[in-house]
């Protein structure tokens, strides 16, 4: 399994390049450490899907 880049996909978040992104439940322990030492975390939330996926998108600023 090639591992993903969990902090480029945060990065593209941010920067407009991705609406969102997909962890799969496997996927989560490992994109947990990334998302917890990414500084901007504050600004992207997750939504749990059935399944376990989570989506991630960034956070609708009023």
């Amino acid at each position: 399994m090639i591992m993903e880049n969990y902090e480029q996909q945060l990065d593209d978040l941010r920067a407009g390049k991705i609406d969102h992104f997909e962890i799969t439940p496997e996927q989560f322990q490992a994109f947990q450490r990334v998302y917890h030492a990414y500084p901007y975390r504050t600004q992207i939330e997750g939504k749990a899907n059935i399944g376990g996926k989570i989506t991630y998108h960034l956070r609708q600023r009023w």
